[in-house]
């Protein structure tokens, strides 16, 4: 690494428990027990990071993840932000590894 460049920060996804690049990951803060999505990361409080793909977002949800990485004492209300993920979603898990896959047999041929 040269002096001009700089590690860039990684963060572990609530949902995948998968680490990513900050910059990857979207932050979430709960305001008045609800999720709110925080995209440029200003917003004052705890917040989790997440893939913003709706599978990331279901299993965060089934493993009550939110609830322990913002310590929270009761379930948070998840409408807002899965309203945002759906309208932002990336390529879920399975969907960016079929694509990797594809990329890597077609270098190979």
């Amino acid at each position: 690494m040269t002096e001009t460049e700089r590690a860039e920060p990684v963060r572990t996804c609530v949902g995948c428990r998968s680490r990513a690049a900050k910059s990857e990951l979207l932050r979430v803060v709960a305001v008045e027990g609800s999720l709110v999505p925080d995209p440029r990361g200003r917003l004052p409080g705890r917040g989790a990071h997440l893939h913003p793909a709706a599978d990331c977002l279901a299993m965060a949800e089934r493993r009550r993840a939110f609830g322990r990485a913002l310590r929270l004492d009761r379930a948070p209300d998840v409408a807002t932000l899965a309203a945002y993920v759906a309208q932002h979603a990336r390529p879920s898990i399975a969907e960016r590894a079929d694509e990797h896959d594809e990329r890597s047999m077609s270098q190979h041929r």
